[in-house]
């Protein structure tokens, strides 16, 4: 938005607003979906922020699962770490960093034997959306005919 304002010299000044950001909200539970290759079974997992989840070998753990307004543009990103558990019970970090579920392979967890992508956020106490309703038809009598009735204008 540009705003012109007069200066007290009489000279008009331009002013620019930047344009809004929409806010993100702030989610406890991040939702992933992980594949297992050996076996080819796909599974979808939640874990709440800042607490670990198994999965096979890896151990998942967000620390942020952030959504946009359902008014926006989908734009869901959690900050992740996984580390993998060896055999001898020492953990090796396998993935530090953002998971975009709109973008699935740009940053997902590729390792050997499982993948794991994030497929978005959840907020249990957050309100339902709204839910239209599809408009009822007209009512029909019992020969399936309608009621006679002229349409509106």
């Amino acid at each position: 938005m540009t705003v012109f304002r007069v200066g007290a010299a009489g000279i008009a000044v331009m002013l620019s607003a930047a344009p809004a950001a929409a806010d993100r909200i702030s989610n406890p539970i991040a939702l992933f979906s992980g594949l297992d290759k050996i076996t080819g079974v796909t599974t979808s997992f939640e874990a709440k922020i800042g607490e670990e989840h198994a999965f096979g070998g890896l151990i998942v753990k967000p620390f942020v699962c952030y959504t946009r307004p359902v008014t926006e543009e989908p734009k869901t990103t959690s900050f992740v770490e996984v580390d993998e558990t060896e055999p001898s019970g020492k953990r090796k970090r396998v993935f530090s960093g953002w998971m975009f579920a709109e973008s699935p392979g740009l940053n997902a967890v590729e390792h050997p034997t499982f993948d794991v992508w994030l497929t978005g956020c959840r907020d249990p106490n957050a309100p339902p959306p709204p839910v239209e309703e599809p408009p009822k038809p007209p009512e029909e009598d019992q020969n399936g005919e309608d009621d006679g009735a002229a349409p509106e204008d």
